[in-house]
């Protein structure tokens, strides 16, 4: 069956979040857009995958800065549909400005999950360490992180601080460190997936330029 021209086909992402924390919404829609293409919309973070997202509301619905709505297949109570996959280029300043404590409140609700990174990051490679990839984390920290943990298992931030001299914030640690992967920083994502266009992006900007094979010359 043909689909009418005014449906609106999802996003289809390899890996898809469920819940969104709102990161900013904008009721009249964005200032940028002719009026007649402007709507209701906002702008949001996911769980588990960190994706950014554009959702529309259902009509009669808004949201919160913060607040925590559905997104999955089942029936969404708020959101009549996600608008569409972003980059942080595209944030709006109010958007970039909430993300780093918006990730820090998901990381905290979520302490159980995080913590165990702590507990079980491993090598990049002979020469590095995950752990080392987060900020403000030096080899000294690493070390602490890796001795102590072979002792007992870290049972929260609040332990793994307690434990390890002068170790930062451990939830703030690892928001920064999801804030960079968000802004494209870094070779390595320990957080944030690499989704299947920004893959393809990579591959070929990473891929050796084409050599001349032997063109005929006249």
């Amino acid at each position: 069956m043909r689909k009418s021209r005014d449906a609106k086909e999802e996003p289809r992402d390899e890996k898809k979040d469920e819940y969104l924390r709102i990161i900013d919404y904008l009721p009249e829609g964005k200032a940028e857009m002719p009026p007649h293409r402007r709507k209701p919309l906002a702008q949001g973070v996911g769980e588990k995958y960190f994706s950014l997202l554009e959702i529309v509301p259902r009509k009669g619905m808004s949201f919160e800065s913060g607040e925590r709505v559905y997104i999955g297949d089942e029936a969404r109570e708020k959101v009549d549909h996600i608008e569409r996959r972003i980059k942080y280029e595209w944030l709006t300043p109010t958007a970039k400005a909430e993300l780093p404590f918006i990730i820090e409140e998901i990381i905290i609700d979520n302490e159980k999950h995080f913590i165990t990174f702590y507990n079980t990051a491993g090598p990049i490679s002979v020469r590095q360490h995950k752990l080392e990839r987060l900020p403000r984390i030096g080899k000294k920290h690493v070390k602490a992180i890796l001795d102590e943990r072979v002792k007992k298992p870290f049972a929260s931030f609040e332990d793994l601080q307690n434990r390890v001299k002068s170790m930062p914030d451990a939830a703030k640690v690892l928001s920064d460190t999801i804030n960079n992967e968000l802004k494209g920083e870094g070779k390595y994502r320990l957080f944030v997936p690499i989704i299947k266009e920004e893959r393809q992006t990579r591959e070929r900007d990473e891929r050796p330029p084409r050599r001349d094979r032997g063109r005929r010359r006249y």
